[in-house]
């Protein structure tokens, strides 16, 4: 079938726009999981990158320490 023979079979009605639907809902999935995946990924990343800092001792004292005593 040439692309003139499929443009008229799909501008004639002959052709269903099903397949065009379902093709952009697979898309739109795929990006939404990649995105998710993405996006676990860097949290995980940026929380192990949080705990490995270096916490100073500037602000630690008595009172700050049993405040809630």
């Amino acid at each position: 079938m040439t692309a003139q023979e499929m443009i008229q079979a799909k501008y004639s009605g002959e052709l269903s726009s099903m397949m065009d639907i379902v093709n952009v809902m697979v898309q739109v999935f795929g990006i939404l999981i990649a995105g998710i995946i993405v996006w676990r990924i860097f949290a995980g990343y940026q929380s192990k990158k949080q705990n490995e800092r270096f916490k100073s001792d500037y602000f630690e004292s008595s009172y700050s320490k049993h405040w809630r005593k």
